[in-house]
């Protein structure tokens, strides 16, 4: 009986490390910020502006996105 016991335990315990073996290190990817747009005081897009902004007066929009270029759900 106490074998038997053991043996489940050691079953149990066995199981869970190949669980844990079979999920990646850093599945998920790095989200970070990236530009979008510059708006300027009436919340218009200046003419010829590049996603990140160049000059005085200007607020830059950005979104966050992962290593593909999306925005993950949840995350903006």
């Amino acid at each position: 009986m106490q074998r038997l016991r053991r043996r489940k335990v050691v079953a149990a315990v066995a199981s869970a490390a190949a669980v844990v073996a079979l999920v990646p290190a850093g599945a998920a990817g790095k989200i970070s910020p990236v530009d979008t747009s510059c708006t300027n005081g009436g919340g218009n897009q200046p003419g010829g502006q590049q996603p990140s902004c160049q000059g005085a007066g200007l607020d830059q929009q950005s979104e966050n996105q992962n290593p593909a270029g999306h925005a993950p759900g949840g995350h903006n």
